[in-house]
């Protein structure tokens, strides 16, 4: 397999191992719970993950089967790479600007299930999986359009990069939540 990619692949089963250790036990109201009316729970964290992941995949799918054609915009745009390198930089852990969530990947302002540990890591299996499916493509070649700004273009192995780095924002963010010590015990 690619190298990069099963890096990837890599950081996506250790953030899942992490998020399994970390925050599995979480009851109903550890995983509700928020430090304010504006801050995120660690439930929302996660199912902000998996809403912001699964836009991705009808694309990621019309590329494994072959069926994705280039739009005139993928095909032509000279900004691809600055594109790329900008979100996966915004997205990372290390920014400090905070960005609002697109509104189709905003989490449930009710009562996250407390299953959502579990199902982030079902999630985070069926990237994996969708990933190594693209092994022998050049994903560094596919252009794909984000799912969110319909002018920002980056290739296809930048929209992985984007959502590892952005995992691990939303995962620091978690433990911080866990960490205040108002969280109920």
């Amino acid at each position: 397999m690619n190298g990069d990619l099963n890096n990837l692949i890599s950081e996506i089963e250790k953030i899942s191992g992490e998020a399994k250790k970390i925050f599995g036990h979480l009851n109903a109201e550890q995983i509700n719970w928020k430090p304010s009316e504006t801050s995120w729970s660690v439930g929302q964290c996660f199912d902000h993950l998996i809403k912001i992941n699964s836009a991705y995949f009808g694309e990621f799918e019309s590329i494994i089967k072959g069926e994705k054609k280039q739009k005139f915009w993928e095909t032509y745009s000279p900004l691809s790479g600055f594109f790329g390198n900008l979100m996966f930089k915004s997205l990372s852990p290390k920014a400090e600007r905070k960005l609002k969530a697109p509104k189709i990947a905003r989490p449930s302002a009710s009562n996250i299930s407390p299953t959502i540990i579990e199902d982030f890591v079902n999630h985070q299996a069926e990237l994996a999986d969708k990933i190594r499916q693209t092994e022998n493509l050049e994903t560094k070649k596919i252009i794909i359009t984000s799912p969110f700004i319909k002018a920002i273009t980056y290739s296809l192995f930048d929209g992985y990069r984007i959502i590892v780095t952005h995992e691990k924002r939303h995962f620091q963010q978690a433990e911080r939540v866990k960490q205040m010590e108002e969280f109920p015990r």
